[in-house]
């Protein structure tokens, strides 16, 4: 073969030469006979020029670093391995290369231009890999390839619905053809691209009215519609979002200033009218599936109906009434149990009932109610047909919706002549089907006291007679609920018992039987719990019903179903158990003279009283009632209405009475689950559900309580109750649930300015309740340590520090407490309040003197700390009038004290005041006679 260095200096001469594949050859024969490993580093240097000419970047990178490995400092191997990994694209590792050889040479001009231009192409190729057009295409380019994996699909649907969220990334999407990838998503049919399409196009329609109406414009409605006509609930309630979304920027969500071209954008009225047409065609049209006609119905009920009382604008209301009325009658009316019927859940058609009931309550005059009357009237009318009992009892179940809707409407038409005996007689039919709508029909007639009584003299053998013979469950069950609803009639008066004793006990147990047995249908068995709803009104009936567990977790259970139609049930039979209705006070006075003029009183139930309640309510958090109110919350369904929020609210409310039991409350995520009750519903529902929220937040950590971004939701709630028309107790409980969250974050304190908590705390200082007083004093206490806090108190006009240092005077020691703490971080903060403090009330020394000589150490070491903010406050006149008092006599005291763990915190701190007295040279070090 022959000599290494032989072989080494001809593989040179090759180099030089230009013919590189013999240079290689020869380094390479070189390196086998070569046993010298610095040799070896300086061929294999030399072959990665080679490689580099050949521009063979890998054999070149794996040449340079033998070399390097041989000899760390070899400047010409470093500098060819930077210049192969630059080739190769790896430009990070290149530039750590050069960097290395300028350090070594830093005066070779080229090895730093290399470092500067490598530098600028590393910065150039960041910004491209994370710019956000490149990012847009990657991700649409992995989404469209049907080679790709899964995995790294369900990433890239992902990244895009979450850059669609941010306008920036929503324009560039839309800027680089955007919509048109997303259609081809759409047109895959794949439901998994089908949702990150629509999803990211709801994303980019948010807060945006220009690009809201480009893009309905590019898709047109139809499509948006038939996406979710898909019979597919996830695709149907995303769409039905993207509606929502596209509505809501057209509607006032956008409030950019688009200057002249303005008047290119903002007039959407006839898209709003196109989609709104278009969702009453998709309402009673057989291609759409019952999750499509879901979302139709509950996109109509948020957005016809007008928000705004005062002055409301209810043209779109009489628009859908006049266009859509008949259509929404129809969805009610349907049996599908009978051939030929729309597709529908088990929601669409208490949803379209709901709907009616808020077109006919945004009504604002008698002839329009009369004309929704009339066209109602004149539905039905068409539907009775004695020759079609299909089409009779289409218009039965089309009552059934009204008296579930609007009442007064469906009991108008029920009082029509002929129409109960038509009831009746369907009811002793031969079909199944007819009975079970007609039975139905009778039970939704029957919730006024009036016709109940009218009922109970009429119509009670009825549904006995029905309940025995029948041998279907379906009736069964239906006829017990129209009997349950009967015996309930006098609510919980136990004076006004309609059955006899015991009655009722039966039907209730007959309930539960049904309700626990898995072989009935849910839709049967949440029957079951229709009844429970009427009969827990008897407090026996409550005893009895917590007491089997069974039942109470099989109705949790189908409270957590798909079906929602379940919920206002659900919620009734917990008010009922949990009695957290509204209870009229009984005065004693009113009680005699009723007797006295033969009139009837209403009468407590013994199982009623407060020890069978709570009682009750352990059972209930027991057998797991906060998760299923958690999901129940979570229903985003026109079923969950305003009335069965407030319902949920006011037993979650009766759940947090007991502190003990809200630790268990928040564990099943009871506090996230209270957020949206306190946020919107009825003005009473919305109290209750703040006041639950803030029990919870006085004794819970809030970052456990309220996870992530939601602890700053829980803020406006608390601080509504904090008004005085609210009652004390909820006064109280808001201001221990703000100081217990103002003490975590600095965030939150700011929140708390934000939402106007600081005059209403500052007015609870005030209050004669002793209580109050102390919950709004901590509170403050808490939030000083935040600059807009200490800001006010700087502010001069007012008597706010006066307050503070005055309640440190006072007799009950907590309150001492927390106002000399906060007036301890106040003076700490701002050295001008020192001097403040002196001019807000000649009392100031007497009153700091009583805190630096009190027995509780608490008290003494906060008011030490504030002399000594006096001492540390650059004002020498002030610290010298400190040290000309008795303060001296005191701190001297309390200093010279021996060492008491107890006692330990004042007495450091008088003795840190000793210290900064001799520092300003007003107290000289005692010196002992020489």
């Amino acid at each position: 073969m022959g000599d290494p260095i032989q072989l080494k200096d001809e593989g040179n001469k090759h180099f030089q030469a230009g013919d590189i594949d013999k240079a290689i050859e020869c380094y390479t024969n070189a390196l086998k006979e070569c046993t010298d490993k610095k040799m070896q580093a300086v061929i294999y240097r030399n072959r990665c020029a080679c490689y580099l000419k050949k521009e063979s970047y890998s054999n070149a990178v794996s040449d340079a670093s033998k070399a390097i490995d041989e000899d760390a400092s070899d400047i010409k191997a470093l500098y060819r391995r930077c210049q192969a990994l630059e080739k190769l694209g790896k430009l990070d590792m290149a530039f750590k290369d050069v960097q290395r050889c300028a350090t070594l040479e830093p005066k070779n001009k080229t090895f730093l231009e290399t470092l500067r231009r490598l530098g600028a192409e590393i910065q150039a190729k960041l910004k491209t890999t994370f710019s956000t057009d490149s990012r847009v295409q990657n991700m649409f380019d992995i989404l469209l390839d049907e080679d790709m994996d899964k995995e790294k699909k369900e990433k890239a649907a992902n990244n895009l619905i979450v850059l669609s969220r941010e306008d920036a990334g929503a324009e560039r999407i839309f800027q680089n053809n955007g919509v048109a990838l997303l259609l081809n998503m759409v047109e895959t049919g794949k439901p998994e691209m089908i949702l990150a399409a629509v999803r990211t196009l709801s994303g980019m329609c948010t807060g945006h009215k220009a690009r809201a109406m480009a893009i309905v414009n590019m898709m047109g409605i139809d499509k948006i519609c038939s996406i979710m006509a898909l019979d597919n609930e996830e695709i149907a309630l995303a769409a039905c979002n993207l509606f929502q979304c596209i509505n809501d920027s057209l509607t006032g969500g956008d409030t950019r200033d688009y200057g002249k071209e303005a008047s290119l954008v903002l007039d959407a009225s006839k898209d709003l009218k196109t989609i709104l047409l278009a969702l009453l065609e998709m309402i009673s049209n057989k291609k759409v599936s019952g999750h499509g006609r879901d979302q139709a119905l509950n996109l109509l009920t948020k957005n016809v109906p007008s928000k705004d009382k005062k002055g409301r604008d209810h043209s779109r209301t009489l628009f859908t009434i006049d266009h859509g009325l008949k259509k929404i009658l129809k969805v009610c009316g349907q049996v599908p149990e009978l051939p030929d019927q729309l597709p529908l859940t088990e929601n669409t058609q208490l949803i379209a009932s709901v709907l009616l009931n808020k077109l006919y309550e945004d009504l604002k005059c008698d002839p329009e109610r009369a004309n929704f009357k009339e066209i109602c009237d004149q539905y039905i009318k068409s539907k009775i047909d004695p020759n079609n009992m299909d089409k009779t009892l289409h218009a039965i179940n089309t009552m059934s919706g009204l008296l579930q809707g609007p009442f007064e409407v469906g009991n108008s038409l029920v009082g029509q002549q002929g129409v109960m005996e038509m009831m009746v007689a369907l009811c002793s039919s031969e079909r199944d089907v007819d009975q079970m709508v007609a039975v139905e029909a009778l039970i939704h007639a029957s919730t006024k006291m009036s016709r109940a009584s009218f009922f109970i003299t009429n119509g009670v053998s009825l549904l006995k007679d029905i309940y025995k013979k029948t041998k279907n469950e379906k009736i069964k069950i239906r006829a017990l609920v129209g009997l349950c609803k009967l015996g309930s009639a006098g609510g919980d008066d136990y004076g006004l018992r309609q059955f006899a004793e015991g009655s009722t006990e039966k039907l209730a147990k007959q309930c539960r039987k049904w309700l626990c047995n898995p072989q009935i249908d849910s839709k049967t068995r949440k029957w079951a719990i229709e009844g429970l709803a009427y009969l827990t009104n008897d407090a026996d009936v409550k005893d009895d019903f917590v007491e089997d567990e069974l039942a109470m977790k099989a109705m949790f259970e189908l409270a957590k179903s798909r079906d929602k139609t379940i919920l206002y049930a659900v919620a009734c039979t917990l008010v009922n158990c949990t009695n957290s209705y509204d209870k009229k006070e009984i005065i004693p006075e009113l009680v005699q003279l009723a007797k006295f003029s033969k009139q009837h009183v209403p009468e407590q139930h013994p199982k009623d009283k407060k020890d069978f309640i709570e009682k009750r309510v352990k059972r209930l958090l027991k057998a797991g009632v906060i998760s299923a109110l958690a999901v129940m919350v979570k229903a985003d369904s026109a079923i969950l209405t305003d009335q069965t929020k407030e319902m949920l609210a006011r037993v979650f409310l009766a759940l947090t009475e007991d502190s003990k039991d809200r630790g268990a409350i928040v564990a099943h995520g009871g506090g996230k689950a209270l957020i949206p009750l306190a946020l919107e519903g009825t003005e009473k529902g919305k109290v209750k559900a703040s006041f639950a929220l803030a029990k919870i937040a006085a004794v819970s950590n809030p970052e456990i309580a309220f996870p992530g971004e939601r602890v700053y939701e829980v803020i406006r709630p608390l601080v509504s109750l904090l008004h005085t028309d609210k009652e004390g107790a909820e006064n109280y409980e808001a201001l221990r649930g703000l100081t217990n969250m103002a003490g975590f974050s600095e965030k939150l304190r700011v929140k708390m300015v934000k939402e106007k908590a600081l005059p209403e705390i500052e007015n609870h200082m005030f209050e004669e309740n002793e209580k109050i007083r102390l919950a709004a004093v901590e509170c403050m206490c808490n939030l000083v340590t935040c600059k807009e806090v200490q800001a006010r108190y700087l502010e001069d006009g007012n008597d706010k520090l006066k307050l503070l240092v005055l309640l440190c005077g006072e007799d009950d020691e907590k309150l001492q407490i927390a106002a000399a703490g906060g007036l301890a971080m106040l003076t700490a903060a701002e050295k001008k309040l020192c001097t403040k403090m002196t001019r807000v009330t000649v009392q100031w020394l007497e009153i700091l003197q009583r805190l630096c000589l009190h027995t509780n150490p608490s008290v003494q070491h906060r008011g030490l700390v504030i002399v000594y903010n006096m001492l540390n406050s650059d004002d020498f006149e002030l610290a010298k009038k400190l040290i000309e008092s008795e303060m001296l006599e005191i701190l001297t005291v309390i200093g010279k004290a021996e060492d008491n763990p107890k006692r330990q915190d004042p007495i450091d701190v008088a003795r840190t005041c000793l210290v900064k007295a001799m520092d300003l040279g007003l107290v000289k070090p005692f010196t002992s006679p020489s």
